[in-house]
């Protein structure tokens, strides 16, 4: 009987389908090190899709820290099946084997990995215990080539102690890039501090920037008090919305740059002070100096290194490693292990995220905490989901197949929204409900009764 049975072929295109479902990651690479095949996991756990990675080296990709450590040394060396704990640079925990194929002289011909995420978080927690992790990287997460250059410059500035003027969009990252600078520079192991020039009234911004002598108002500390910029001597001090600070404060802080020294407010001897002063701001600052709200000699004096940080409608390469960073995160944060479907991708893509990297990671934060099991379109805010290009959100794949999976996904997740019901669903769509449940099962993560 067994006999008489046809297997079907399975062609590459099958064969990579099949692979692409695959919950697991997983790499195929040849004897030169270089990668030769990988699964669309990999887009979850590094940002980057299967075509950025196939043909680059193993170890490319590694010294551009997506991944660590290198689990393929160990196998050359051992010649056998091994397995290591990594981790991305976006966030993912995996656990990771590699398997060695062998030719008749028992050398490599190719090494097969495969990266499963971590996700019981006893599991994480017992593990680091055994094996303590390293601090976490401080770099900015990016694909874009823009941020790319960004941040090549920084390696540069981070050598000297000029000051700097970030610039861009609220919510791009600024007081990121500002902590990066700090962490590459040699000043890296004394203070970092932060202060929001726009979150505080001037007499308490005075206070909390310079400090003042004993007895300086009434109701001040009989010991006095000491100002953000002599506790970051030594250090880095970042003034976030910098166009905030009043005119009067101007004229001080340009003292500090220019001389290494200011007077606390009631004290009566210079304080000398070594900080490196890194502003960032949203506004307009060259139309403020026209306008004589903001001093024209503090202006060029923190604009030494500007740099002009691109709103995320600028980086959409950045869009898919960020939403997965923040996935792991809130993940973790909350004990949770939400995953999110590709249409919610697709709609993040084509939104404009007018909050730039913090509206993302706010709205990552509540969708982790309101989803069911797998994020869906359904659960993004109406913001998002009634704000993006027609075009895009409409758009169908060229692929007849792909393009009728499109159709058939959108239809049951608008009716499952709208209905909550198995039941309704079936009515709505005029299919039997015993389909209605497979699919909203398929589309949606469960079904409701």
């Amino acid at each position: 009987m067994l006999e008489n049975i046809q297997i079907p072929e399975i062609t590459g295109e099958t064969l990579r389908k099949i692979l692409d479902h695959s919950s697991d990651e997983i790499f195929v690479i040849d004897r030169d090190q270089r990668i030769i095949f990988v699964n669309s996991v990999c887009e979850k756990h590094y940002g980057l899709k299967p075509e950025d990675v196939v043909g680059k080296q193993n170890a490319e990709l590694l010294e551009m820290g997506y991944w660590k450590p290198s689990i393929i040394p160990l196998v050359f060396k051992e010649k056998r099946p091994v397995t290591i704990r990594q981790s991305t640079y976006i966030g993912a925990e995996l656990l990771t084997t590699a398997v060695p194929i062998l030719n008749e002289d028992n050398e490599i011909e190719l090494i097969v990995t495969t990266s499963q995420e971590m996700q019981t978080f006893k599991q994480i927690k017992k593990e680091r215990e055994n094996h303590p992790a390293e601090s976490p990287h401080s770099t900015p997460i990016t694909n874009c080539q823009k941020m790319k250059d960004i941040l090549k410059v920084c390696e540069k500035i981070a050598k000297v102690d000029s000051t700097i003027l970030i610039q861009g969009e609220s919510g791009t990252g600024k007081g990121v890039l500002a902590q990066y600078i700090h962490d590459i520079s040699k000043r890296k192991n004394k203070t970092f501090l932060k202060l929001n020039c726009a979150a505080l009234p001037e007499d308490l911004l005075e206070s909390e920037l310079f400090g003042y002598a004993e007895g300086a108002f009434t109701g001040a500390s009989k010991h006095g008090k000491k100002g953000l910029l002599e506790i970051a001597d030594q250090g880095t001090l970042f003034l976030d919305e910098i166009g905030e600070l009043p005119l009067s404060l101007q004229a001080k802080l340009l003292q500090v740059i220019q001389e290494k020294q200011y007077l606390p407010i009631g004290g009566y001897e210079m304080k000398k002070v070594d900080v490196r002063i890194i502003a960032a701001t949203n506004r307009d600052l060259v139309e403020m100096v026209e306008k004589k709200d903001f001093r024209e000699d503090l202006f060029y004096r923190l604009n030494i290194i500007d740099i002009h940080l691109p709103p995320l409608r600028e980086r959409r390469e950045d869009i898919i490693p960020l939403t997965y960073n923040f996935l792991y995160k809130f993940n973790k944060k909350y004990e949770m292990n939400k995953i999110i479907s590709q249409d919610c991708m697709d709609i993040f893509y084509a939104y404009s995220w007018p909050g730039n990297i913090r509206q993302l990671e706010n709205v990552m934060e509540r969708l982790v905490v309101t989803s069911d099991s797998t994020i869906q379109r359904y659960d993004l805010p109406e913001l998002i989901s009634q704000n993006i290009q027609p075009q895009t959100q409409y758009s169908l794949p060229a692929k007849l197949d792909d393009a009728i999976e499109h159709v058939k996904s959108t239809l049951i997740v608008q009716s499952y929204k709208k209905h909550k019901s198995s039941r309704k669903v079936a009515k709505d769509l005029n299919i039997s409900q015993t389909r209605a449940v497979k699919l909203i099962s398929q589309y949606c993560g469960e079904v409701e009764e």
